[in-house]
């Protein structure tokens, strides 16, 4: 970035820093409002709506879960920008009863009929974004089951009852979803289907109804998942992909299964921060921690460019590990537990200049151990929590929507390489890397903090992000989101590409001119952005009054909502 533009946009940063946001009483001038805070239950979700009907499930005597999975179905209605039943979920569910966490990968696999002699065929280096080829099947729908299974206390035609409703009476559609929805028309109107489920795009304010799905989900609710993978629907999928030269079957469907995993955790500073395990990028977030704390994050202050710098770095290091070693497990040894340790972290950190800006670095040799998303959270009267993310993967997905059914596939296929010999290497039944990552944190062996923050790669250093604020620079559960954000890209990726310049440092307004010109006398590449930051949602538990905390992300349209 040249000096001109970089002194043109801190200009701008300070030029328009609202006034009125001094006038909170903490003097954080990003602050943008209070904390929700209540005793009974809390829900916090990307589209008010959907929190509104989180709330009403905990009302009826639903718990967390129940809730939760509410909310996920009516954001796949009131916000298909970003989510629905044709894509993936993962969830981390506090039981307390058990006084334990629970996670559940309820992401889908390739298709059988798939081949990685197909994509050579057709002379493709990477997978398509849209169309048929980058359909996996998708694990949402037997997401809600298996958490409802083990957990659920309503009916889930009582718990799915208010998505259906809206469905088929409408609902009044969003700014910020508003405008993701006009964008993605131009894409993907091509595609079969999509223009009989999704347009026109509303305009802020007019009213959708998606009657389509109302009957989908009506089924689901009577019928059970098995309407979805094996009965009507499953068979509608089928004929629907055989006419559009799809590869997604129904045995793909019938043989799907979701997997109970053991979440990870790292200490940080006191803290226990607890990931899901790869095919995800959680643990990227536990290996970013895990270097940050060999620094004196607190002493070098918020918005510094020594913690910049640091922060990115580190970053950096965590995703060089990420391109190689983060993929299907089934298919891989997969080092976890060497990655995430505090050795393998002091031995990255040594890397880092204090000083200067790397412009590459090269993943680690680990040992191997023996043997746009939405992001929601619930909590419940009892104690209960649930951190939830689901997604279709790349906007509205790839923009095929079968026959009648009312949503449309992910296109999560896409995140496979197609280079031979890689972990993510693509193969027939198989679970590519995937972007989305619940959070939870512990202290003392109680909870303390369900959250997200939905962007695909940003999610890991957002996340991290977060962690910091809440337990180096003692922001509370809002504050914690407001705070202008750090957004590193072009690092290696699990799709085969090779960071070799250093990449480019994107920066939330905030960040004081004289850290930025800092930074790039490091050697940083400093840009902007307008929304690539991600979006945030968190309920803080405070065991010791039995009160929760609510946040939700002031860059998105959602709502914070307790009783």
């Amino acid at each position: 970035m040249k000096a001109t533009s970089v002194f043109a946009f801190a200009l701008a940063l300070v030029v328009t820093v609202p006034v009125a946001a001094y006038d909170r009483i903490t003097g954080r001038s990003f602050a943008s409002r209070s904390q929700v805070i209540a005793q009974h239950g809390m829900a916090a979700t990307s589209q008010p709506l959907a929190t509104q009907v989180a709330l009403d499930i905990l009302k009826q005597g639903g718990n967390a879960v129940d809730a939760a999975i509410a909310a996920n179905a009516m954001l796949g209605l009131v916000e298909p920008v970003s989510n629905g039943i044709g894509g993936d979920l993962f969830a981390i569910v506090w039981d307390a009863k058990a006084e334990r966490l629970y996670g559940l990968n309820a992401s889908g696999r390739s298709p059988y009929a798939l081949t990685l002699a197909h994509f050579k065929e057709l002379g493709l280096e990477r997978i398509p974004s849209h169309g048929p080829l980058p359909v996996t099947v998708p694990g949402c729908v037997d997401g809600w089951f298996e958490l409802h299974r083990r957990f659920g206390k309503l009916p889930m035609k009582a718990v799915l009852a208010p998505t259906i409703s809206y469905a088929r009476e409408g609902f009044p559609v969003t700014d910020l979803i508003a405008y993701y929805w006009q964008r993605s028309v131009p894409v993907l109107q091509e595609y079969e289907g999509f223009e009989e489920t999704f347009m026109p795009a509303p305009k802020v304010g007019e009213i959708f109804k998606n009657p389509n799905l109302a009957r989908t989900l009506e089924r689901i609710a009577n019928e059970g998942r098995d309407a979805f993978y094996q009965g009507e629907i499953a068979r509608t999928i089928d004929a629907f992909m055989k006419r559009v030269g799809g590869f997604l079957s129904y045995r793909d469907l019938a043989e799907h299964t979701s997997e109970w995993v053991e979440p990870a955790s790292t200490d940080y500073r006191g803290y226990t921060v607890w990931e899901l395990l790869p095919n995800g990028q959680g643990i990227a977030v536990l290996q970013i921690l895990n270097i940050l704390e060999g620094y004196d994050i607190r002493g070098m202050g918020f918005a510094s460019r020594d913690y910049i710098h640091h922060f990115v770095e580190a970053k950096k290091l965590v995703f060089e590990d990420r391109a190689k070693f983060y993929a299907d497990p089934a298919f891989n040894d997969i080092p976890v537990a060497e990655l995430i340790s505090k050795s393998y972290a002091a031995q990255r950190r040594a890397l880092i200049d204090p000083n200067r800006a790397a412009k590459r670095y090269d993943a680690g040799h680990p040992a191997l151990e023996d043997g746009d998303t939405i992001y929601l959270t619930v909590a419940d009267q009892d104690g209960n929590m649930v951190s939830l993310i689901q997604s279709n993967y790349r906007g509205m997905g790839c923009g095929l929507c079968p026959d009648g059914l009312g949503f449309g596939f992910q296109d999560r296929g896409e995140l496979f390489t197609l280079q031979e010999g890689h972990f993510n290497t693509y193969a027939p039944h198989k679970r590519p890397f995937h972007t989305i990552i619940p959070g939870f944190i512990t202290k003392d062996g109680r909870p303390f903090m369900s959250f997200g923050v939905m962007g695909g790669s940003a999610q890991p250093q957002m996340q991290a992000q977060i962690v910091v604020n809440v337990v180096d620079f003692d922001m509370d559960v809002q504050e914690a989101g407001d705070a202008p954000r750090i957004l590193h890209s072009g690092s290696s990726q699990p799709t085969g590409q090779q960071m070799t310049d250093g990449g480019t440092v994107y920066l939330e307004m905030g960040v004081p001119y004289e850290t930025i010109r800092e930074l790039v006398k490091t050697g940083h590449k400093i840009e902007y952005n307008v929304g690539d930051f991600g979006g945030y949602q968190a309920i803080r538990y405070d065991w010791q009054n039995k009160v929760y905390y609510g946040a939700s992300e002031s860059r998105k349209d959602g709502q914070a909502a307790g009783y």
